[in-house]
């Protein structure tokens, strides 16, 4: 069974300590998506993601809601960190997160940040899975991660 990779970068005109502040918030995470897609904590989050944090909530997958639990698996602030699925929609997944500060900024302007984002997932179910994938799924995952880069321009500037 093939895993998908998802390589983002999105750069943003503010210092990596306050990107990457951002990030830590798990709270912050429902500000990333649309109201489709947005997560429902199951269990109140760490005021700070650090390792071993785990995040318990439920995504909306077909309408319905599934549990994910995810755990913060390395945790280097602030210039990375990796979450990966112990149980969820997936049968694997994996994100991680790096924050690149860059002195010049985009275009030679401001200072700025360069969040790369690679995530590396496999649906589940074999066959039917790769099928889902083949037929929007993979689409799908793609566009919550478009949506989540112009969401986090708007808060960054």
């Amino acid at each position: 069974m093939p895993d998908y990779v998802i390589e983002r970068r999105v750069w943003l005109a503010r210092r990596r300590p306050d990107v990457f502040a951002f990030f830590a918030n798990p709270k912050n995470l429902a500000a990333l998506h649309p109201d489709w897609a947005r997560p429902r904590w199951l269990a109140e989050p760490p005021a700070r993601l650090d390792t071993g944090a785990v995040l318990d909530f439920s995504v909306a997958v077909a309408g319905l809601p599934v549990r994910w639990r995810v755990m913060v698996r390395e945790f280097d602030a602030p210039f990375r960190f990796v979450d990966a699925q112990l149980w969820g929609p997936f049968a694997r997944w994996e994100h991680r997160h790096r924050f690149l500060e860059e002195p010049e900024g985009e275009g030679g302007g401001a200072p700025g940040t360069l969040v790369e984002d690679r995530v590396t997932y496999r649906l589940p179910l074999g066959f039917l899975g790769r099928a889902a994938h083949a037929l929007g799924a993979g689409r799908r995952i793609a566009g919550l991660f478009e949506h989540r880069d112009r969401r986090l321009k708007e808060i960054f500037g």
